[in-house]
């Protein structure tokens, strides 16, 4: 499974970057509020710093203003996903995008229906949003699971999984079990993984052993 990173905080990506762990980020215009930052020299800056695709979500709604402002953000970097709704102008973008080469990233996938859409437009990814269907009482996983199965019935469908709105590690272990390509977490909801109490433990009886043989490795 692949680690994106869903942040505009470059501190973050940095950080995250360095253990060489992530394999890319996500954006989107309510991150890139939080930063306060300008958009395009933002990302700029994100794909200098991580190789993988970095998505750059669109601002408009309309497919004649959509695919304008793709066209300019996928001159930023070869590395830029496109990101782009999941609505009828927004497959319709992301057709012509794909069909050109360029990787796109269709969001607010909320149905398996609709990720069979994307599939067929030839998305680069798919967001199905987990963490938002749970808030409405929905199970998000198990839409997690029907894309999957969906998806390997179909081998020509090309497109990857990239799990999005996840709370928490076992959003991110469940999907993986399910066979899933990606997912995409904040920054600490990933760091949550290196988390268990009994490594602490160990770790903090391996300390004071070693501590009390009076030796050192350097």
């Amino acid at each position: 499974m692949k680690f994106f990173v869903d942040t505009a905080d470059i501190n973050e990506i940095k950080e995250l970057a360095a253990t060489g762990l992530i394999n890319g980020v996500t954006t989107n215009p309510s991150l890139i509020k939080k930063s306060g930052k300008e958009f395009i020299p933002l990302i700029e800056e994100i794909c200098d710093i991580v190789s993988g695709p970095v998505s750059a979500e669109v601002a408009s709604t309309d497919y004649e203003t959509m695919i304008k402002e793709a066209n300019k953000l996928k001159d930023i970097a070869e590395n830029v996903a496109i990101k782009v709704p999941l609505t009828e102008d927004g497959l319709k973008v992301c057709k012509e995008l794909s069909d050109g080469g360029t990787m796109v990233n269709v969001t607010l996938c909320f149905s398996a229906g609709q990720a069979i859409l994307a599939a067929k437009a030839g998305a680069s990814f798919i967001s199905p949003f987990v963490g938002r269907l749970d808030d409405i009482s929905s199970d998000g996983m198990n839409l997690i699971a029907d894309i999957v199965t969906i998806y390997d019935n179909y081998p020509n469908f090309d497109t990857e999984i990239l799990v999005a709105s996840i709370r928490n590690p076992m959003h991110i272990i469940e999907s993986a079990k399910m066979g899933a390509d990606i997912a995409t977490c904040p920054a600490n909801v990933i760091k949550q993984l290196y988390k268990h109490p009994l490594t602490d433990a160990g770790l903090d009886a391996f300390v004071k052993d070693w501590a009390a043989t009076g030796q050192s490795i350097l």
